[in-house]
């Protein structure tokens, strides 16, 4: 399997991300996007004000990437969110799971206290099979709040875990 580099994302790297997050959201199974998004709507997700985001190279290319912000402002800053995405072609092979432990280890290194997931469609079980194993627990559920593209209303989970922990 090849290696995996993650490095922080330049606006240059918009041009490998696109086509990553035209894929993911056109599937309507785990992105409230519509499929119809639109370049602008990608790139103010990806690089908008206040937004961190990393890339995961493989084999010279952009197989994925995450954003790392502020769960809530002000009073609630001290806990981290995120969002990814894979490349459909490179999953199963790693990526989620190096991107996601290195999200872990820069929240932290950030003085973040906490990392929340608002919005984990419930039926991406390969999404909440690895925020279980990276130390995640479910914290609640949103009854039928994704309109999911084939399955129609799907719950939704907020996810939660504390970074004192160290990533397992």
């Amino acid at each position: 399997m090849p290696s995996v580099r993650i490095r922080e994302a330049a606006r240059i790297d918009f041009e490998g991300i696109w086509p990553i997050f035209q894929a993911v959201v056109a599937r309507a199974d785990s992105y409230v996007f519509s499929p119809a998004a639109t370049r602008d709507d990608a790139f103010a997700y990806w690089f908008g004000t206040g937004v961190l985001s990393f890339v995961a190279e493989m084999d010279g290319r952009i197989a994925g990437m995450y954003k790392l912000i502020p769960n809530q402002r002000d009073l609630g800053a001290h806990v981290a969110n995120a969002s990814f995405m894979v490349a459909p072609e490179v999953r199963r092979h790693g990526v989620g799971e190096a991107l996601g432990r290195h999200c872990l280890e820069e929240a932290r290194r950030r003085g973040f206290d906490a990392m929340q997931f608002n919005f984990v469609v419930s039926t991406n079980t390969g999404a909440v099979a690895l925020w279980k194993k990276l130390g995640f627990k479910i914290a609640g559920t949103l009854p039928k709040a994704f309109r999911h593209g084939s399955r129609g209303y799907v719950d939704v989970y907020v996810m939660h875990r504390f970074l004192d922990a160290g990533v397992e």
